[in-house]
């Protein structure tokens, strides 16, 4: 489900464009609900041209583990929205990376992968939130 606040003033004709207001290939964004472990793991499959995006709260000073593998390469990025702006702690071209992030600022983060190929490209993402 599309949180209202990650959807920013002027983004809303955008999304639409991209398809998140419906339709057979509808890009995925999806909340992140950690596991008492505090773990998330989840499998996609992004269809051309779509992205998949995981996004949730993190309060300053804890820190996320993240790893992703996909069967192709994708634009992939960490991001969080400060005022008109955005922030991208992390940013790759890649069909696997993996690294930590330092939360330095309570915000809604959201990681993201865009497929900008012409075949669907399946990922696995694997979160462990200290």
């Amino acid at each position: 489900m599309v949180k209202k606040n990650l959807l920013k003033p002027g983004l809303l004709s955008a999304a639409a464009s991209l398809g998140l207001a419906g339709g057979p290939a509808q890009a995925e964004v999806i909340d992140l609900v950690w596991t008492p472990a505090g773990t998330f793991e989840r499998q996609l499959s992004i269809a051309p041209g779509k992205f998949a995006e995981l996004c949730g709260a993190l309060a300053k000073g804890q820190s996320v583990q993240w790893s992703y593998e996909a069967s192709s390469p994708l634009d992939f990025n960490i991001h969080y929205h400060q005022g008109k702006d955005v922030v991208y702690p992390a940013r790759a071209n890649a069909s696997r990376s993996e690294g930590t992030l330092a939360v330095d600022t309570a915000q809604d983060y959201c990681w993201m992968w865009t497929n900008k190929s012409a075949a669907a490209v399946a990922l696995q993402v694997r979160l462990h939130k200290r």
